[in-house]
């Protein structure tokens, strides 16, 4: 579906010089330095697959997206999507993917909602067979009915979100770019708007490329990530593996019908005790039925549960310890 080769994009920053000689000399002498935004990057991305793509901002993810769109052209090497350059084949192309940015919207703002639906149609020239089963079925998923004739000026932000989902999907694109679908949303909102695209992702087959900050949606929506950093691509694969090589320790908390009294257990170590329950940290290289039988075999237990590291966790962690950097390094 997609296909990166060494995709890079660099821009030149001029200098301008602020003093009264700085001035004189900004037209004689441009001087400049060259940003790069994009740096060697290469991934390929299958059919029906939902990424995540993360990075701190200023990393290079909206240039990689505006490559990947279309609206900016690579300063070099090699970018096809579904058989097109996004750049050279920009109005065919334009027809096959769809794109909501949290920040901004693509309803028209003095319009009811149902009215910039119906301009869409015409301006993907969808059949009306089709856009009359879309809009249904997004009716339904979505709960449009409340605010369709209402105009997007007067809608919350959910609302507006799942507006723009709807709009952004009427032509059954086959990739859909999503950057900061639940900014700002309350958690049932989120919810709402998380189980819409994993739904889509899994019934349609849409190929979808995720950019938040909001990292759980990653950890609800994906099982594959990419860290792009600097410009680099510095993390490619299962978040399964980069939790496991980045991650924090699992925590076994367990509730004990007595409150035990010295407690050690193989790979693991206390670190609350609060009255009979007890959170330990579980080693990495320790195996988590391993504790639980040892424990079980030496006290009555209650109840206990495993709590993985969060992934918020873990990329913090990544970031304030430059680790992608120290292991590519390696």
């Amino acid at each position: 579906m997609i296909l990166v080769e060494h995709l890079c994009k660099h821009f030149q920053i001029r200098h301008h010089h602020k003093n009264t000689l700085g001035v004189l000399q900004n037209f004689f002498k441009r001087d400049s330095r060259t940003l790069k935004a994009v740096d060697d990057v290469s991934f390929t991305i299958a059919r029906g697959e939902m990424v995540g793509y993360l990075g701190p901002n200023g990393a290079g993810k909206s240039t990689t997206l505006k490559m990947l769109t279309g609206l900016l052209v690579p300063t070099s090497g090699r970018l096809e999507v579904a058989g097109f350059v996004p750049h050279k084949d920009r109005q065919a192309y334009a027809a096959r993917i769809g794109a909501v940015f949290g920040q901004r919207s693509s309803l028209w703002w003095d319009l009811p909602v149902i009215e910039s639906l119906e301009l869409m149609q015409h301006i993907y020239k969808i059949p009306s067979a089709r856009f009359s089963s879309n809009l249904e079925a997004f009716k339904k998923l979505l709960d449009l009915d409340e605010f369709l004739a209402s105009p997007a000026r007067s809608l919350s932000l959910g609302q507006r979100m799942r507006a723009d989902l709807c709009a952004a999907l009427l032509h059954d694109p086959e990739l859909l770019f999503l950057d900061e679908p639940t900014i700002g949303l309350d958690v049932v909102a989120k919810e709402r708007i998380r189980e819409f695209i994993r739904q889509i992702n899994l019934e349609r087959e849409t190929t979808i490329i995720l950019t938040t900050h909001d990292l759980s949606d990653v950890q609800k929506l994906c099982s594959r990530a990419m860290i792009i950093d600097h410009g680099k691509l510095l993390f490619d694969g299962q978040l399964t593996n980069l939790q496991n090589q980045f991650g924090g320790q699992r925590r076994l908390v367990v509730d004990f019908e007595e409150i035990p009294s010295q407690l050690q257990v193989r790979g693991a170590n206390l670190v609350v005790q609060q009255g009979s329950r007890l959170t330990f940290e579980i080693d990495k290289q320790a195996r988590v039925p391993d504790v639980i039988a040892e424990i079980s075999r030496a006290y009555t237990i209650r109840d206990l549960s495993v709590e993985e590291p969060e992934i918020e966790g873990t990329i913090r962690r990544i970031y304030e310890g430059n680790l992608l950097n120290k292991a590519v390094d390696q």
